[in-house]
Formats: structure tokens, sequence, C-alpha cells
């Protein structure tokens, strides 16, 4: 079973959420969080942090990645692992894979004709919402 990752990367006030718009499909056009394969005898985590500096240029020093919750799909034959923090600072971000930018959070992240992935990214944004509530503001380090 083939596992990708999925990094919901906040800025340092929590008010926006990293996102990048697709230039290849699947979801060409379509925005996204940045992500990618997790290589065989990989651990998870450091998939999550080979991929975020890949895509982003974010380092492990500018962020602390928490395991948020896996999706397991049976009938594609993966899974993926989601991870989710909090940058210590401001950071410029830089990659050539897709276009990434700042996204506001007051945005429909549901809307499957501005966001892929099919829900799940306002599904995993409402999850951090009430994790920080459930655990005090534990969940984002």
């Amino acid at each position: 079973m083939q596992g990708y990752n999925v990094l919901m990367i906040y800025n340092k006030d929590m008010d926006r959420l990293l996102m990048c718009r697709r230039l290849r499909n699947p979801y060409k056009g379509l925005s996204n969080l940045v992500g990618g394969k997790i290589e065989n005898g990989e651990l998870g985590i450091d998939a999550a942090y080979r991929e975020l500096f890949e895509e982003t240029n974010i380092t492990h020093e500018d962020i602390v990645l928490n395991h948020l919750m896996d999706f397991k799909y049976y009938l594609q034959n993966c899974y993926v692992e989601v991870y989710v923090g909090r940058l210590k600072r401001e950071v410029h971000i830089s990659g050539d894979e897709n276009e990434l930018y700042w996204s506001d959070l007051d945005k429909d992240f549901f809307d499957m004709s501005v966001y892929a992935g099919e829900g799940n990214i306002g599904h995993m944004i409402e999850q951090v919402k009430m994790s920080r509530v459930l655990e005090n503001d534990n969940i984002i380090a």
C-alpha cells in the first residue's frame, strides 16, 4: 500500500494556511495542501519534513509537525498521513512544483470547484479547530 502525506502549515499567528495551486493532475488548477509520497522504509514523520523542505524550503528548525490523522483508501490501495504545525517565525517560502500562497481561513474549504481532496481539506481544518479547543491549544506546537 503506497503512503502519502499532506501538510497543514499555519503561519505564526495561526490566521493563514499554506496552500498550493496544482500545476498538474490530479487536481490541476485547484488549491491543495502541500505534501507528497512516503518512500519505502521511510518513517511518515521523516517523509513529512522531507516533503515540506522539498516543496516549500521550510526546515525542521522552522516548525514542529504533529500527526493529526490518517485516511486509508482501500480501492486505491493507498493511505494519507496528515500532519499539522505552526511556524515558529516568518519564513520565505519557495518551490517550483506548484504555485505556493498563504490563504486566509475564512474560505469555504469544502468547495470542490476550488479545493482538491473532495472536501477533506475542510474536514481537516475543522479537526484542527476542534483539537485546539479540546487540547487547550496544545496540538499546535
